[in-house]
């Protein structure tokens, strides 16, 4: 058996032409533009190019791309400040601030100074409590990316058994809470677990994001099983030649898995796409809220 490989640019392509149509429908019966705020501190070069493709990706959808630059020495106060300025501004209906930060940044602090109605990363406390809660939030991208190739590729998740490998907020923790509500049973593994390939093993769906080289091998897996490799890893070869490689020993799932993304052109693709459908969602429960809301007399 040689698993399908499941094309994450094709989703995300279709999902991007989905939220442009959509905006533009907004633009034309409304006269709305969804807008999007991005805020980078500091001049980190990875950070830098996933900016520069979020502000690229934003405007192709037919959306407002703003960026806010700041220095790595920004007072923390003053990027506060900025945020603040952000939340109330009625033509930003999201708001992304990327991370990691510099220190001495608070993470946490100003993470949670995003309006919760603005946060279209799904980081803030307020909507990591409302996705744990069944309510309805705005979900982190990587993570909704994720369930999004699993519902294409196997339709309904009910019954299906997940194991997840990394539990980071990011990705491990709120997919965690996703696939619960589709009724799937779901075993988490991380640094400290014991016999990870026997998780692995009993599984139907594997999703590994621990960020380590060909953690996962094809002996580990079930045959038949659906693989998403989240992981993002750059290797140097004995002559200096880089290369992409995920956390699943890629050609030995192959010959036992069902189907499997590809690092690249996997999960990646689906992160901004979500994103973007995360600020059309925002932007639409923006509207709804106003409209719903007495006006002053």
């Amino acid at each position: 058996m040689t698993a399908r490989l499941i094309d994450g640019r094709a989703r995300a392509a279709r999902l991007l032409s989905e939220v442009a149509e959509a905006t533009a429908r907004l633009r034309a019966e409304r006269d709305i533009q969804p807008g999007l705020a991005v805020v980078l501190v500091g001049q980190d070069p990875a950070s830098e190019i996933y900016v520069n493709s979020k502000i690229r990706r934003t405007e192709e959808a037919g959306m407002r791309s703003i960026a806010h630059r700041l220095p790595a020495e920004v007072a923390e106060a003053e990027l506060l400040a900025l945020i603040t300025r952000l939340n109330r501004d009625p033509q930003i209906h999201g708001i992304l601030v990327q991370l990691p930060l510099p220190a001495p940044l608070d993470r946490a602090r100003v993470i949670d100074a995003i309006a919760p109605e603005k946060d279209v990363d799904g980081f803030t406390a307020v909507n990591v409590g409302r996705l744990a809660n069944g309510e309805p939030a705005l979900v982190p991208c990587t993570p909704l990316g994720c369930l999004m190739l699993l519902e294409e590729t196997l339709g309904d998740l009910r019954g299906q058994v997940a194991t997840i490998i990394g539990c980071s907020n990011v990705v491990g923790r709120p997919l965690i809470q996703l696939l619960l509500q589709r009724d799937c049973s779901v075993m988490v593994a991380h640094r400290h677990t014991r016999n990870i390939a026997a998780m692995v093993r009993a599984a139907d769906i594997v999703v590994v994001a621990a960020g380590v080289p060909n953690l996962v091998r094809g002996s580990w897996l079930k045959p038949g099983v659906v693989v998403l490799d989240v992981g993002i890893n750059r290797l140097e070869g004995a002559r200096g030649e880089r290369r992409i490689v995920g956390d699943v020993a890629f050609e030995e799932a192959l010959a036992v898995a069902s189907a499997i993304t590809p690092v690249p052109g996997g999960v990646g693709p689906m992160t901004i796409a979500c994103l973007l459908a995360n600020t059309l969602d925002a932007c639409r429960r923006q509207i709804e809220s106003a409209e719903r809301s007495p006006v002053p007399a």
